[in-house]
């Protein structure tokens, strides 16, 4: 049998409304004879909703969406009067299929009324006959069937042959639109929060239930961690859609978190069994650090004999026994030590570092107007990530960490002898960063109190002492805590769903830019020999065990902070290169930081950077300074640009630029900038056979808030404008909601990227995003203010949500801000208002965030790294920098967890010229998962 293909109205869904209880049951088995089946059901005081899908057998159609919703406020529909004419009638959907006469046969075996009319072909040759069955649902909605061809259908796709030459002609009839619908448990997937909250784990539980639900599964919360687990009753919760409504923007767990002496025994275990079983839940997400997730898979590998011990005491049947014989765990780690080995990082590492970050910034005022310094304890037992990357994100003077410690007995007298040189230099103030698990290298603890001991009577500073504690795990979540754990409780339900018994439990992690899954006990394991490795004394291994950045990253501090070879007096040697340092484009949070990183490492390796003011005008009007230690002090909390910045092309007099670059002996070049600079190394390196200036090596470390930078994952900046825009949007939501019914229409920034709006979009939940990739069209809008009518239609009443919609700069020229809004405001009906937000240059954001600081100072190292590999010295006369090799300019990207150069030539191949940006884009599945969990089932 020919499948069959289903068009609503030319929409995704279709919503109905049923004024009594009784109706709304009736009309949804009558529609499962349709072949629709229940994907998911949300109930509250007011209303209950149930979502239906019709799933499709070709490849072709679309599956189609139907909503019933229970509304005691609902019209009742007059009843259709079989007497009359129903062609006459409104109809709430047309049902196209190739299979109208077995639907008739099938309706005329159901006490359903039916009219039943053909239409000839108008030429009456009978190509174009075609027939119409109308009839009615329990609620008095009327529905045509017709085996008239849809204007509006798509065209098959390039694999529907696969399904043109199915034999089905044994099958019943509408067995083509049901093969799909097939009954199957319904699974019920549980997820708890236990250890140390940390920020992002309400994102991870509202990702694991909305994907849950999407994916027809049941969705429950087990409240206070493992405790809720064996205590059971209230504390397992089902959840709808609007449960976690909010729960972005909230730190900690609304869902709380204990400790559980009680689950690590095994009468605790029998009883959270037991509980769940009650429950009919077999599957459980554990979000939790290493110790929850152990334990979460103990209790996996007991499950079996704890089931069989609960038939044997009668506390459970043997059928239910059978039914629920396997259970299955998926773990996110959920700590903000990012202390989890087979993971690049973890729920609420960076939103903590946000925190400290915060918090040593303010101390930095405090310290430096009084001269003193300060000793900072920053949490990690057996991890040293958090003082690693605040060290670096705040110009820290000294670090210690447990992964390395200082070494030699004579590590006081190192430390003193590096921050009095700091001071010799100039500066007023010092920041020791102590992570609370640091020690010596003989395992000695290295506390606080004994480095402000220290400072004081070493180096006679008047010198303070402050523990962060738990202010490093409050506040709400940073953005990209919030995509990391949204995009990681999705994962995790496809998990659950891909899980077969035997196989062991996986870890959701992010590895290399991308969600992973691993071994759950090997990534424990792992992470368990860091401690052994330390206990050992074996530092090189704890290093290594950590991510692959992170021993890296630690010399990068350590080359930078370190001033005792600085004598910034004498001549500049022999192999001394003269390094240009110029910004381009628009300002970008990292831009100083990468500046400052790089004249302190320059300084270091003994070669002299030259600050160039006001971007290629100012190079062309011959505004350099040697840049010295001092002069970039505190430039790595600054935002903007402080050398001056613009997007003047080099292109306005390349001989200037020439002769400029000669007249100060610039051996290499550093632009810190956008596309800009991209395309302004492009004209040198094209130039270069009539200008010799520029045969040297120069390296573009990509900073713009659009992040379109050919060649990297990750622009400077980026990170910044995202938390600009999600404080402004959850403002924007506050105030919308507080309104009631008000939809924020909110421009960004991007030019021809979508990066910044689905990125942020998906860190506030936004209900659509529109992008220029794909640009806007009345019909898209028509999708949005339906689903818009919908979800305040389901709002209970005086509890409406604020909601807010995303709008890329560039997603159209017609469809403007205020159009979009003045659309959406009109079609609404007094149902919602709507008004616009344009945030402009606010996104460019104040203070650099820190992993834009930490990015810039890794860019900056890397780059002189980068120009001294092009470089051949001669033991006379000093360096040799003339080269045209296209490897020279190159481009530096983030590509996973490291840092790679590509010429500039190379990325040609990559890059959309006209639109200026790369061509392949990695973060258009957020967008997807976005529409997802905004419940736009028609965007997918």
């Amino acid at each position: 049998m020919e499948d069959s293909t289903i068009a609503l109205d030319h929409i995704a869904n279709l919503i109905l409304t049923a004024p009594s209880r009784e109706l709304y049951h009736a009309s949804i088995a009558w529609f499962e004879k349709l072949g629709f089946k229940s994907i998911m059901t949300e109930s509250s005081v007011e209303t209950t909703a149930t979502w239906m899908q019709l799933f499709s057998s070709s490849a072709s159609i679309h599956d189609t969406s139907l909503k019933i919703v229970y509304a005691s406020s609902g019209a009742k529909k007059l009843p259709i009067s079989a007497k009359m004419d129903w062609r006459s009638m409104p109809a709430v959907a047309t049902i196209t299929t190739n299979t109208l006469k077995a639907i008739e046969t099938l309706f005329a075996s159901l006490p359903w009324s039916y009219q039943r009319y053909s239409v000839p072909s108008k030429n009456g040759s009978g190509n174009g006959d075609f027939s119409a069955i109308y009839t009615h649902d329990p609620m008095n909605n009327l529905l045509i069937f017709t085996d008239k061809p849809n204007p509006f259908e798509a065209p098959k796709r390039q694999n529907q042959h696969a399904h043109d030459h199915e034999d089905a002609s044994s099958e019943p009839a509408m067995a083509s639109i049901t093969r799909s619908a097939t009954t199957s448990k319904r699974r019920k997937i549980a997820i708890l929060t236990s250890g140390g909250d940390a920020p992002g784990m309400n994102a991870a539980v509202r990702g694991v239930v909305r994907a849950a639900i999407t994916r027809g599964c049941d969705a429950y919360a087990v409240h206070e961690g493992y405790q809720g687990l064996v205590d059971g009753g209230d504390m397992i919760k089902k959840m709808g859609w609007d449960d976690v409504q909010g729960y972005l923007s909230t730190g900690g767990t609304v869902i709380g978190t204990a400790r559980c002496k009680a689950f690590r025994e095994r009468p605790g275990r029998l009883l959270a069994a037991r509980n769940l079983v009650r429950e009919g839940i077999d599957a459980l997400v554990v979000c939790g650090g290493d110790g929850s997730l152990t334990g979460a898979d103990l209790f996996r590998s007991e499950w079996p004999s704890l089931l069989e011990e609960l038939v044997k005491t009668n506390e459970l049947t043997s059928e239910e026994a059978e039914k629920y014989a396997h259970l299955n765990i998926v773990g996110l780690v959920g700590s903000i030590d990012n202390d989890m080995s087979s993971t690049d990082i973890t729920i609420g590492a960076v939103t903590c570092l946000h925190r400290i970050c915060e918090s040593i910034d303010s101390i930095s005022s405090t310290a430096s107007s009084h001269s003193r310094a300060f000793v900072v304890e920053v949490m990690g037992r057996h991890c040293g990530w958090l003082a690693l990357m605040a060290g670096i994100a705040t110009g820290a003077d000294f670090i210690f960490i447990p992964e390395r410690p200082p070494s030699g007995e004579n590590w006081r007298d190192n430390m003193c002898a590096e921050i009095k040189a700091h001071r010799d230099l100039g500066k007023r103030k010092t920041i020791v960063i102590v992570c609370e698990g640091a020690i010596d290298s003989n395992l000695n603890p290295i506390t606080s109190k004994d480095m402000m001991d220290l400072l004081t009577d070493r180096l006679h500073l008047d010198t303070r002492m402050t523990i962060l504690g738990h202010v490093q795990r409050g506040g709400k979540p940073c953005a990209f805590d919030r995509n990391l754990a949204t995009m990681q409780g999705v994962e995790a339900v496809e998990a659950v769903l891909a899980s077969k018994p035997g196989i062991p439990s996986p870890m959701i992690g992010m590895n290399e830019n991308k969600i992973t899954r691993t071994d759950l006990m090997k990534a424990v394991a792992l992470t368990g020999e860091v401690a052994k490795a330390i206990g050992r004394k074996d530092f090189i291994g704890a290093m290594e065990l950590r991510d692959p950045a992170f021993n890296q990253q630690f010399d990068q501090f350590s080359a930078i902070s370190t001033a005792t070879s600085v004598n910034e007096s004498a001549e500049p040697n022999k192999n001394s290169l003269r390094i240009g340092i110029i910004n381009v484009g628009a300002p970008a949070g990292g831009m100083n930081a990468a500046v400052r990183a790089a004249v302190r490492y320059a300084r270091n390796r003994g070669h002299v950077p030259f600050g160039i003011h006001n971007g290629f005008p100012g190079l062309m009007a011959g505004l350099f300074k040697e840049l010295k230690w001092m002069d970039v002090d505190g430039w790595i909390a600054h935002g903007g640009s402080e050398l001056g910045t613009n997007r003047d092309q080099p292109s306005l007099d390349l001989g200037m630029v020439s002769y400029q670059l000669q007249k100060f002996n610039i051996q290499s070049l550093i632009l810190v900038g956008g596309f800009e600079a991209y395309t302004a190394c492009l004209e040198m390196s094209n130039a270069r056979n009539v200008y010799p200036a520029f045969c040297m090596p120069m390296v573009h470390i990509p900073a713009t808030i659009s992040n379109n930078v050919p060649g990297t994952e990750f622009s400077l900046g980026c990170d910044t404008s995202l938390n600009a825009i999600m404080d402004a949007c959850d403002a924007i939501k506050q105030s919308a909601t507080a309104s009631r019914k008000r939809v924020f229409v909110v421009e960004v920034h991007g030019g021809k990227s979508g990066f910044l709006a689905v990125m942020s979009g998906l860190a506030v939940g936004a209900t659509s995003v529109y992008i220029p990739e794909e640009g806007i069209n009345l019909a898209r809008l028509q999708k949005d203010v339906r689903h818009l009518c919908q979800r305040y239609g389901e709002d209970a009443e005086g509890k409406s949500q604020g909601r807010v919609i995303i709008r890329s700069e560039s997603a159209s020229k017609t469809y403007s801000t205020d159009i979009v809004s003045a659309i959406i405001k009109e079609e609404g009906h007094q149902q919602f208002d709507s008004r616009t937000a344009i945030l402009g240059h606010i996104q460019q954001g104040n203070s650099p965030s820190p992993l834009d600081r930490v990015r810039a100072t890794r860019f900056a190292v890397c780059a002189i790294d980068f120009l001294e590999s092009h470089i051949e010295h001669d033991a006379t006369n000093g360096p040799t920098v003339y080269t045209k090799d296209p490897s020279s300019i190159a481009v530096a990207g983030i590509q996973g967890s490291k840092v790679s150069f590509t010429s500039v030539e190379e990325l040609l191949k990559d890059t959309d010229m006209k639109n200026r940006k790369p061509i392949q884009t990695w973060w258009m599945d957020y967008k997807r998962t976005g529409n997802l969990l905004a419940r736009r089932m028609d965007l997918l």
